[in-house]
């Protein structure tokens, strides 16, 4: 189920927004203020943000701005939503990396056919753009980021990190990375394996993402996610 989050602090229209978001199907949070929103942000990505741009705390379009700053949120479908109808306001907000924009008042019906239509877009590259925590893949730069920091990869760590993240989750076995990152074709019997420690060391303090699946292969998943597996079944 996909998670949207509103930031809006009239409390009625939040709650408008919210009912009508989760009535079509969407797991909904919403915030009164950018200090809660930031909050929720750093424990969990949601798959669209609605955000007012008249706030208490924070200005909409300098939320948005530090969004489109971070290598993890540069992506993230944002529709912007303020009473302002000017057509200033709206050039600022999409010069400012907004993907759509809804003035109010506005008519549920239209709220939901937008949020659809952006999700929709968004997903048809989602294979391109890939995070886990605090890793990001570009794929139209292929570029990997660590913290908003670049990490200079080989073609074939690229390819690796790729397919594990894609999958995250999932146990890959030796076979099928084999044959999807070097099609089928082993130089040595060790390819793998050293390949998977660079990959680590150039993640650093994120390669713990990365776990060994004794006798089977490797399965990317979040830090926290492989810290209480790891707790549950040591590897010794």
């Amino acid at each position: 189920m996909q998670t949207i989050y509103i930031v809006e602090d009239d409390r009625n229209i939040r709650e408008i927004e919210m009912l009508a978001l989760k009535n079509s199907g969407y797991r909904v949070q919403g915030f009164e203020t950018a200090r809660d929103f930031y909050t929720a942000m750093a424990d969990r990505l949601p798959s669209l943000v609605m955000l007012d741009i008249m706030l208490p705390d924070e200005d909409g379009i300098s939320i948005l701005q530090n969004l489109r700053r971070r290598a993890d949120t540069r992506r993230l479908p944002v529709i912007l939503v303020t009473a302002k109808g000017e057509e200033i306001d709206k050039v600022r907000g999409f010069d400012s990396g907004a993907d759509d924009y809804i003035s109010k008042p506005f008519g549920v019906m239209e709220m939901i056919a937008r949020v659809k239509a952006l999700l929709r877009r968004s997903n048809e590259g989602e294979t391109k753009f890939l995070t886990l925590g605090n890793v990001f893949l570009d794929g139209e730069k292929r570029m990997a980021y660590v913290d908003d920091r670049p990490v200079e990869l080989t073609l074939k760590e690229y390819e690796l990190l790729h397919l594990l993240m894609l999958n995250k989750g999932i146990v890959l076995s030796r076979d099928l990375i084999m044959e999807r990152v070097w099609d089928g074709y082993e130089s040595e019997s060790r390819t793998l394996d050293m390949h998977i420690k660079s990959l680590r060391k150039k993640l650093g303090d994120s390669a713990s993402m990365i776990r060994t699946m004794r006798g089977v292969g490797y399965i990317a998943e979040a830090p926290a996610a492989a810290a209480d597996e790891e707790m549950a079944h040591p590897e010794g």
